[in-house]
């Protein structure tokens, strides 16, 4: 990811309608699939600049690997906890025993997802989760795929496909971001058409206006309304619990 990208990212991702709404969807889907058992363990891969870790530390025990530079600073400057460098799938630097695992958009990243996925199940405890989200939708790639340095973006099927071929088991798959994705979608195909996607890479993830700001994230909020009651048959992204069965761990 650019430079710019994480700048921006750590600006904005406590105010930034996406993040905040994206933070209330993964915690009513992990209250549900834990209920009222609290992982002792918890990674998150690929953290970023660090927004999620606040969240994630309610789960238990927190622990965080990222690649850049600049973003761990970034993450480690939050003083939640000791942010190491680490690479998917050879360089994890931490022990196995996690109870659960998180990568959040981190696996269109990666050259070998397959690779990756199968090196972060064996960080896991038996019957612990891996959760994990990605964009949706090769025809959604736009500018802010190029800025971003993904890879590849995902069907929910593809995914699913993927984490049970790593070894995992697939407890819960849906889409999500589905209530805008309508108006997503136009505004990325249209910039496509009359812009270029690789033309002028620039990533979405500056602050509207707060009007704006504020309503979007009250509609992508409500989704947590009704997941994980249901799936959605098509969104911006995809999500995915997984639970690992191998045994001799835990």
């Amino acid at each position: 990811m650019e430079r710019e990208s994480y700048n921006k990212m750590h600006l904005n991702e406590e105010a930034h309608w996406w993040f905040i709404a994206r933070r209330l969807i993964l915690k009513k889907i992990l209250d549900r699939y834990y209920r009222n058992k609290k992982p002792k363990k918890v990674l998150e891969v690929g953290c970023g600049s660090g927004g999620n870790l606040t969240m994630l530390k309610e789960y238990g025990e927190i622990f965080a690997m990222e690649l850049d530079d600049d973003a761990r600073n970034m993450a480690n400057s939050r003083n939640i906890c000791n942010v190491k460098k680490g690479r998917l799938p050879e360089d994890i630097p931490f022990d196995d025993g996690f109870d659960l695992i998180c990568m959040l958009d981190v696996l269109e990243h990666i050259d070998d997802d397959l690779a990756a996925l199968s090196s972060v199940k064996e960080k896991l405890n038996q019957q612990g989760k891996l959760l994990i989200t990605v964009p949706a939708y090769k025809f959604l790639w736009s500018a802010h795929d190029v800025a971003c340095h993904h890879k590849r973006r995902y069907t929910r099927k593809q995914l699913t496909n993927l984490v049970l071929k790593s070894g995992l088991k697939v407890q819960y798959t849906t889409y999500f971001n589905t209530i805008l994705f309508p108006v997503i979608a136009a505004v990325r195909i249209l910039n496509n058409i009359f812009g270029g996607s690789g033309r002028s890479a620039k990533n979405d993830v500056n602050l509207p206006l707060t009007f704006v700001n504020k309503f979007l994230r009250i509609i992508f909020s409500a989704e947590r309304l009704i997941l994980p009651a249901i799936f959605f048959p098509f969104g911006v992204s995809v999500l995915i619990i997984a639970e690992n069965e191998k045994e001799g761990k835990g």
